[in-house]
């Protein structure tokens, strides 16, 4: 199974951008894990939009 560039570009954009993650310790990063991270921003950041 491969996994598509485009998604896994908007995954590194997406934690660099919350984290400010260097590419290569995201690329170092488990898709498993790099999927939890993306998750988990998302969580706070809907979290942080209903609180304000």
């Amino acid at each position: 199974m491969t996994y598509a560039t485009d998604r896994i570009h908007e995954e590194i954009a997406y934690i660099a951008y919350h984290f400010h993650w260097s590419l290569e310790d995201i690329l170092d990063l488990e898709h498993r894990d790099r999927r939890r991270f993306t998750e988990q921003i998302a969580a706070l950041v809907n979290r942080g939009a209903g609180e304000g």
